[in-house]
């Protein structure tokens, strides 16, 4: 065959997060000025965001990852025990299978029921494990997959045992998926979706083309991205944006005295209870909201049309890539219209 998996992979793993970006920057922004001169006046708007990127999982139920768990832990034993070499061990798979349908399938399940449930789950993960760590002369015969699942099965179990034991539903670097050990849950509070389960991407749209700041698998807090993507926009177009368009997390204190320091517009009332007699100019505030639409505009195109509501890849370092290749085509699209754009006008002023 002139192709096979493994070459093509090797072909996608030159072209790694960082590469995309660079390849985005040197399209559609200007090369870096080294000039130090801080005396430039201000221009331009910088708008910034951010949205998560949701990873190809089910939707994480703790019964579920137990059950799983307990599945794959069962075919490991079974690879390693080899015939003729004593006794096979006892796993119980019809009847753990039984008491996790008997919960999975029910309409109405208390939250005592489902407590009881994870406990049985976890007790045939705890006997597995025992099982497997007995068997580690035959560690060999796992697969590489078998292997990185195992170590992510032991960490899912203590954060289960936790959870059960102090009677939370939280846990720090919590596993919400076993073949994808990266994805986090990342709480947005959207109507849709309060919690959605991937990447966190922060976005700067500057001319109408959109740059990945900053892709995050943990939760944390966007405000801190606001310094370094205008510094960024600093060293590329040898001046500080005129005004930046946030919304209220990104307006912060020390944010803010940042911005009023350089000389920056940041949107947004001005922190704290109004003074008597102060005037907000709500038309102002008005264009500043229309101007800051078109980062969710590309958010949107992104999720309905560039693969950004459901990114495939399973690997860490392969969504990374996916995520920055969907802004990427973005940015071609939008360079494509503006060339056809202008190729009409210079038609229609031509005749």
């Amino acid at each position: 065959m002139p192709f096979d998996p493994s070459l093509l992979v090797t072909f996608r793993k030159r072209f790694n997060d960082e590469v995309i970006c660079e390849i985005n920057e040197m399209l559609f922004a200007p090369d870096p000025v080294d000039d130090d001169d801080d005396d430039r006046p201000n221009k331009g708007t910088l708008i910034m965001d951010t949205t998560c990127a949701p990873a190809n999982i089910t939707y994480p139920q703790d019964i579920n990852l137990c059950n799983e768990a307990r599945e794959k832990t069962e075919k490991m034993v079974e690879t390693m025990h080899e015939r003729g070499n004593g006794e096979k061990p006892r796993l119980d798979k019809q009847k753990a299978r039984g008491e996790y349908l008997k919960v999975a399938k029910s309409k109405k399940r208390s939250g005592n029921v489902i407590r009881k449930a994870i406990k049985k789950q976890l007790s045939y993960i705890k006997r597995n494990i025992r099982y497997i760590d007995n068997l580690m002369g035959n560690y060999d015969k796992l697969s590489p997959k078998q292997k990185t699942e195992l170590e992510t099965i032991k960490i899912l179990y203590e954060q289960q045992k936790y959870m059960i034991d102090t009677r939370t539903h939280s846990v720090e670097d919590r596993i919400v998926s076993i073949s994808q050990p990266h994805v986090r849950p990342i709480v947005r509070g959207k109507a849709k979706a309060k919690t959605e389960f991937g990447a966190k991407v922060a976005v700067s749209v500057i001319n109408g083309y959109a740059f990945v700041d900053n892709i995050s698998w943990d939760a944390y807090n966007e405000s801190s991205d606001l310094i370094p993507a205008i510094e960024k926009y600093r060293n590329t177009y040898g001046f500080y944006p005129e005004a930046v368009m946030v919304d209220k997390l990104y307006r912060n204190r020390d944010n803010i005295n940042y911005c009023n320091s350089k000389g920056i517009r940041i949107s947004g009332p001005r922190l704290g209870r109004p003074k008597k007699g102060e005037i907000y100019d709500k038309a102002q505030a008005y264009i500043d909201s229309g101007i800051r639409n078109a980062v969710e505009g590309k958010f949107g195109i992104g999720k309905i049309a560039y693969g950004l509501d459901r990114v495939m890849a399973k690997l860490k370092e392969t969504a990374e890539t996916s995520i920055n290749l969907s802004f990427l085509a973005m940015n071609l699209v939008k360079s494509l219209c503006d060339f056809l754009k202008f190729i009409i006008l210079r038609i229609k002023w031509a005749f």
